[in-house]
């Protein structure tokens, strides 16, 4: 069973999902963008049966407790705290780590300056962000891939693009999304702050001068790639291996960005076996 839990941390508090008990191993999952912590509910009531506590929260910007104004407030140093604050909230020094999209990215810069929190970590989508950054230079697929990313680093305009005819853009995303899912997305994006503040990763993290650069990564890896990913081609994809100095597996699948919903049982799958790898 998934319920809701408020973790408060300083002067933020996150609405996140919660399955399994407390006194078991901790699980994080971090979702990514334009999503919330309800694409995880599947694979949690997986991993709760297993024995795991799996707690997924609403991030920065997505929670309306932790939705501050203002661009400085997203920097990729305040997003990975509050992913070890909310640990030390539950009580908690090592946990299991997933992330997918802005949750990936997240979560490879956690593992790299936390790598003795983590005990293990899985990469949904998005590649170390240093593959990343090689192949948005040299890589032709890529920089067309990522064309988008200067639209969101516009101001006001890209919130009024989005919202039109009732976020068109984002429900073409959704489409295969459940309804419940979809209004749990809807109910995010629809509130002004949220969508301003989730678009503020971009901003304050993508432009060039704001970009923070990890290097070799120690901790057990598990990264999943579909080839059909329309964000992230195959230069960034397999250029991850070069920086993975501990155990690591690459899954390429055939299948898009949404892996959770295009590759459900064989990321399932994936994400079981390297967990319990690592117990």
């Amino acid at each position: 069973m998934i319920v809701s839990k408020k973790v408060k941390v300083k002067d933020l508090e996150f609405d996140c999902r919660v399955s399994g008990e407390g006194n078991t191993e901790l699980v994080i999952l971090l979702h990514g963008f334009p999503e919330t912590s309800i694409m995880w509910t599947g694979i949690m009531h997986q991993l709760a049966t297993l024995g795991f506590y799996c707690v997924a929260p609403d991030m920065r910007g997505y929670s309306k407790g932790a939705c501050p104004i203002g661009v400085k407030y997203y920097s990729m140093d305040l997003l990975s705290t509050d992913i070890t604050d909310i640990a030390n909230a539950l009580g908690t020094d090592r946990f299991h780590l997933i992330g997918h999209d802005w949750g990936a990215a997240i979560g490879w810069h956690l593992v790299f300056n936390n790598s003795e929190r983590i005990l293990s970590w899985t990469a949904l989508s998005i590649p170390h962000t240093g593959a990343f950054a090689r192949a948005y230079k040299n890589d032709p697929v890529q920089k067309k891939k990522s064309r988008y990313i200067g639209f969101f680093l516009l101001p006001i305009l890209p919130e009024i693009i989005l919202s039109r005819n009732d976020f068109k853009i984002f429900r073409r995303l959704w489409k295969h999304a459940s309804p419940e899912a979809l209004d749990d997305y809807l109910s995010v994006f629809s509130n002004k702050p949220c969508l301003t503040g989730a678009l503020n990763y971009y901003r304050a993290n993508l432009r060039s001068r704001k970009r923070q650069h990890i290097g070799d990564v120690e901790t057990p890896t598990l990264f999943i790639w579909g080839k059909k990913d329309l964000a992230v081609g195959e230069a960034a994809a397999r250029g991850t291996e070069r920086y993975m100095k501990g155990d690591y597996t690459f899954l390429a699948l055939e299948g898009g960005h949404w892996l959770m919903r295009s590759n459900f049982d064989e990321v399932q799958l994936a994400v079981v076996n390297h967990l319990q790898k690592y117990i």
